[in-house]
């Protein structure tokens, strides 16, 4: 799922306890958050702007991980990419198809696990995950996996952060990059924190974008 713990029941159900989520249950309300959503033009916009920064400028083949409701798929969609969108969710995987079937965009949205997806051998342009990594039990593993379905000079495009103050759960950008350093050649981090826009408020959290070339 493409979440993060903005909320004390949120960090405890992914984070601190390692209890599941019902992101079924979840996936009526999910777009509640105004980064989830994107319903604001203004939020919406201000992620629009990433992608295009973050992601090839050509048309490419993007794999969305935990995708969601399919929001960013919808955005990297709509910028002309071949987008192949896969969550655990059958609920949210359905709010996604009707999204993109409602702005009449086209994409791929297939159940699986984010950590392995389902893909059967196909390679990508960029491998997108939002607020994913840090709720896997072995970040590493995943991120070899999706280092092997990517084409040669594709690129991973990781959103992560740090979030809480009491029991902060995350993962910082200095163990991201730990973690990708045997894996590509290049790394670029933008602090995202500062921009309200794409939240839809200010943030005080560690919120930040990792950019890695292979």
């Amino acid at each position: 799922m493409s979440a993060h713990p903005t909320t004390d029941r949120d960090a405890t159900a992914r984070g601190a306890t390692g209890a599941a989520v019902d992101w079924d249950a979840q996936a009526a309300v999910f777009d509640d958050e105004p980064d989830h959503g994107l319903r604001d033009p203004r939020v919406r916009a201000a992620w629009a702007q990433r992608l295009r920064d973050w992601l090839p400028e050509r048309p490419a083949a993007i794999l969305d991980l935990g995708c969601g409701t399919g929001s960013l798929s919808l955005l990297a969609a709509g910028q002309g990419h071949r987008v192949t969108g896969v969550d655990s969710s059958p609920a949210m995987l359905e709010r996604a198809r009707a999204k993109l079937a409602g702005a009449g965009r086209a994409a791929e949205f297939l159940t699986g696990d984010a950590a392995d997806p389902p893909v059967d051998g196909r390679r990508f342009d960029a491998v997108l995950v939002r607020h994913v990594l840090w709720a896997l039990p072995d970040p590493a593993r995943a991120l070899r996996r999706w280092r092997e379905l990517l084409e040669p000079a594709g690129r991973l495009v990781l959103v992560e952060g740090v979030w809480g103050t009491v029991t902060p759960v995350g993962i910082p950008n200095e163990r991201l990059l730990t973690l990708l350093t045997p894996l590509v050649r290049h790394t670029r981090v933008e602090q995202l924190s500062g921009d309200a826009r794409l939240w839809g408020k200010d943030v005080t959290d560690e919120r930040y974008a990792v950019v890695a070339s292979v």
